[in-house]
């Protein structure tokens, strides 16, 4: 079989996600007046593409222009759950001696309370993290109920109990030099020195990623390599979230399979035709967070 644009993860497995995705939608005949949200997790390494992908999602389905209040895609981040440091935590941040790419790092019950929320259809209040003081504001940011939920994080597939909400896994598979470059640059233009750049993430950051954050690719349903520079994956990916706001995606579901249960294979569009295809939609996201690691 020819390779197609993500990595060969089971096709079947993805038909599971969604038809789990379908039960989640209530995806009988009748017609619920607001499904429940669709949740995708989007994980990778630092700096792998993963905001870039999510936001690249939502300017093709034309989403990146509505009031917050009509949404109907959201992007949230878990680097808004860090936890809240102590003194003498807060004194090794600011020296680049602490680990933000430990599992521990996070406020995974916050977390998991927050995206059942969204889950159920509630509006929640996410907070805010400042990652100059690394401190958590006062101040939270409110998500309104939405279809869509993109939810992206170096370890979003870690926590099991986080993991088994999401109804479609991507993992942004990047390659680690050119994730290390990008780190660079980005670390450098915030005025952060070469030295203690590449010191954290020798330190941290490498052995973190290769313990916690690639073992869990294995739980993706979608692999894209290369990140946004796969169109043809992320089209793919754009198609099944329009299906998602266009109602169709259980039709698609109860439609693709033949008389031996065996998927049909889907035609996703090409780069140059994703503009015919993709409906402008309603939209509203949190701001892309400023990346503390």
């Amino acid at each position: 079989m020819a390779a197609g644009p993500c990595s060969p993860v089971s096709r079947g497995r993805v038909a599971r996600a969604m038809a789990s995705a379908c039960s989640s939608l209530g995806g009988g005949e009748a017609e619920r007046p607001r499904p429940r949200p669709f949740l995708i997790g989007v994980s990778g390494g630092t700096a792998s593409g993963k905001s870039t992908v999510c936001e690249k999602i939502m300017e093709l389905l034309g989403q990146n222009e509505v009031d917050h209040h009509q949404r109907k895609l959201i992007i949230l981040s878990q680097d808004r759950f860090y936890k809240v440091l102590t003194a003498e935590q807060k004194a090794k941040a600011l020296k680049g001696q602490y680990n933000f790419d430990h599992p521990g790092a996070f406020d995974n019950d916050l977390m998991h309370t927050t995206l059942k929320n969204i889950v159920e259809g509630k509006t929640v209040e996410v907070p805010t993290y400042d990652f100059v003081t690394h401190s958590r504001l006062a101040e939270t940011t409110v998500v309104y109920p939405a279809d869509v939920v993109l939810f992206e994080g170096i370890l979003v597939f870690y926590n099991q109990d986080i993991r088994d909400m999401f109804h479609l896994r991507l993992f942004v598979d990047t390659d680690s030099d050119v994730r290390l470059s990008r780190r660079v640059l980005r670390d450098m233009k915030r005025g952060r020195d070469l030295e203690q750049i590449l010191t954290q993430y020798t330190t941290f950051v490498k052995p973190a990623f290769e313990e916690f954050c690639l073992p869990t690719k294995k739980y993706a349903d979608v692999i894209i390599p290369r990140g946004v520079d796969n169109m043809v994956a992320i089209n793919l990916i754009v198609q099944h979230i329009q299906d998602i706001l266009n109602g169709d995606i259980c039709k698609w579901q109860r439609g693709a399979t033949n008389g031996h249960g065996r998927l049909y294979k889907r035609t996703f569009p090409e780069q140059a035709e994703s503009s015919a295809v993709l409906a402008a939609g309603k939209r509203s996201h949190l701001e892309s967070s400023s990346r503390p690691h």
